[in-house]
């Protein structure tokens, strides 16, 4: 079908940005000269199996303008044969694409929950009175500052991000931030004195457990990231590094997975599902189908953690990234993968960075490519940087985003080990849960199952922030307690008198200063009725307005929400309606009705929606109004 373009053109800096993901055009058919042998099919193939090269494409115009123009949009629907409104529909889904002029300056300020409690408002006020409204460019024209959602920084809060685009684009970590650092760093961008490299922050300060002499039990996941030498795979082999992996080769598959399973290791993403079992229906699959070629097998490590106050995927990637991609492999190993995906939060520049600089290292070492440490392992890994979508946390969201098409969620059944990347037999996996894997499988998965709990085996990590006098990333064995571990962070700051904690992340729930000797475990935070989640412990001391948090809660479920489901869509907009006609004391009828209301939208939510965002959305806001009479 022929693609129907309007009349606007890319501009010749839009062809570069475009053509240097997807190469220079064979053909008119994809915007590049008239050949004779041009036909009605693409010159030198089908370019539909191209689309899932739109999202890296869209980045690269982002990168290099600053903004995505509707040239551009034109052009790019040429080069992949897709249709001009379906580009759109995908860059218009992502929130760090902007599809309107602006500078190609941008700092993003966080003003999400974590960031409140750390001075983000009065930062942003500074703002205002120096730079003008958010949203306007500043500087002479020449850059803007925006409000951003949760940039994944909660324990250097308030934080900032500030982007310039550019044919060297760069990116730029300013955490903890002030309007004069923010000023001066927007200076340097226009002099286009930013630094090359993302920053590198001090990973020490956010692990605190490396300050200590001794960790009991001793740290399983942090302990390179304590070392602070683990960015080169020689240092990373000399504390153990890919001895998991030439084990899991000489176990094999089948010996591999019985060690998994006696690991008891459960998944780390929030929903508790066992990794040896994930695993286990895809090595079935490979067995029963090992002759039919055709049917290939996917591997994803979730790195897109976009809950506000979860940074802990983050420190692991950007302190121990070559631990990542060793979980990663021994994944492609059992479950005869030989293509693996590193799905990456947007807003991690140095994780992208140390990634990236991970997977070449492994590559030019034997530890990727087609003859792993000789054995006959093929398996590559490929990085794809998402953009502003928490949705795409979903797995099966997260499918779409990496083939091309909008972060919406798919039904199940089919579930993902059956139908997952495109169409294929998929292990989704998160990044805290892989970095488990070569650690159990070097010293056996009883050692590992002897940590924690019965029904909760092994460390776990906790990402501490908020009121809290020592924030970052903790590991624990499963089975200590709030209170421990709150201790353990240096105990309450602020004013010192805790009001309420949010355990879990936005998706989780509020617990109160009574339930501090909560076990940290799968079943005892269900026991009342909260979740473990993505390992967030937010503390709040008694001065924060629990109000207005539940009012920015309501409003990240609001803006996040793809759309796809009635029950999600339209009750994520009623429920922030609701908490706003309760903050300002306008209910419909009495506030007890209008917390009725919330409640039964809540229930709507839960038993409709198709995928955790709707079910998940009023979790945290009911638990906070069953422990706290906030609105009588």
């Amino acid at each position: 079908m022929d693609i129907h373009l309007t009349n606007a053109q890319a501009t010749a800096e839009e062809r570069v940005a475009v053509d240097s993901e997807l190469g220079v055009p064979a053909s008119s058919w994809q915007g590049g000269q008239r050949q004779t042998s041009d036909t009605r099919a693409a010159y030198n193939g089908d370019s539909h199996g191209q689309r899932h090269r739109l999202l890296p494409t869209l980045h690269a115009i982002q990168n290099g303008i600053g903004w995505i123009s509707p040239g551009a949009l034109n052009y790019v629907a040429l080069r992949l044969d897709i249709a001009p409104a379906e580009v759109h529909g995908v860059a218009s889904f992502y929130g760090m694409f902007a599809l309107e002029a602006r500078p190609r300056i941008v700092a993003h300020v966080c003003d999400d929950i974590a960031c409140i409690t750390r001075g983000s408002q009065q930062l942003c006020a500074e703002l205002e009175s120096t730079l003008g409204p958010a949203g306007s460019p500043c500087s002479g024209g020449r850059a803007i500052w925006l409000r951003s959602q949760c940039l994944g920084l909660c324990e250097r809060a308030p934080a900032v991000l500030i982007s310039s685009a550019g044919e060297k684009s760069h990116e730029r970590v300013l955490a903890p931030a002030s309007a004069r650092a923010v000023q001066f760093l927007l200076d340097d961008a226009i002099q286009d004195r930013l630094p090359a490299e993302p920053d590198v922050l001090d990973l020490k300060a956010s692990v605190p457990q490396a300050a200590q002499k001794s960790s009991s039990p001793p740290l399983r996941l942090l302990h390179r990231i304590s070392q602070g030498c683990a960015t080169t795979i020689e240092t990373y082999q000399k504390f153990g590094g890919y001895e998991g992996l030439r084990k899991a080769i000489a176990l094999g598959p089948e010996g591999t997975l019985r060690e998994l399973a006696a690991s008891k290791l459960l998944g780390r993403g929030g929903a508790a599902f066992p990794i040896a079992k994930k695993w286990e229906a895809l090595f079935l699959q490979r067995n029963l189908l090992q002759q039919d070629s055709g049917r290939a097998h996917y591997v994803i490590c979730n790195a897109d953690e976009s809950e506000p106050g979860t940074f802990k995927d983050r420190i692991l990637m950007e302190g121990d990234p070559f631990a990542v991609i060793e979980g990663i492999t021994i994944d492609g190993f059992v479950t005869g993968a030989r293509q693996g995906y590193v799905y990456l939060r947007g807003e991690y520049p140095l994780a992208a960075e140390r990634m990236q600089h991970a997977i070449d290292s492994a590559l030019e070492n034997g530890f990727l490519g087609e003859n792993i440490l000789g054995s006959g392992l093929q398996f590559n890994i490929e990085i794809r940087r998402g953009a502003g979508a928490y949705i795409c946390g979903e797995e099966t969201a997260l499918f779409n985003s990496i083939e091309g098409y909008r972060g919406e969620p798919r039904n199940k059944p089919p579930f993902p080990t059956q139908s997952g990347l495109f169409r294929q037999p998929t292990a989704v996996n998160n990044v805290e849960t892989l970095v488990n894997v070569p650690g159990i499988i070097r010293d056996g998965g009883a050692a590992y199952a002897k940590l924690g709990t019965d029904n909760s085996a092994g460390t776990r990590l906790f990402c501490l922030c908020g009121h809290i006098a020592k924030p970052g990333v903790y590991e624990l064995a499963m089975g200590a307690t709030l209170r421990q571990l709150i201790d353990l962070a240096g105990g309450v700051a602020g004013n010192g008198k805790l009001q309420a904690i949010l355990l879990g992340g936005a998706a989780g729930a509020f617990v109160s200063p009574k339930e501090l000797d909560t076990p940290l475990t799968f079943e005892g935070t269900r026991a009342i009725g909260a979740t473990l989640g993505s390992g967030v412990v937010m503390l709040f001391d008694e001065t924060v307005d629990l109000r207005q948090i539940l009012l920015r809660i309501a409003s990240f479920f609001h803006h996040e929400t793809c759309g796809q489901c009635v029950p999600c869509r339209v009750g994520v907009t009623r429920q922030e309606e609701s908490l706003l006609r309760l903050v300002s004391g306008k209910p419909l009828g009495s506030a007890a009705q209008e917390i009725a209301m919330l409640r039964e939208m809540g229930q709507a939510m839960r038993d409709a929606s198709i995928c955790g965002l709707g079910q998940t959305a009023s979790s945290a806001i009911e638990s906070a109004l069953q422990r706290w009479s906030i609105f009588s």
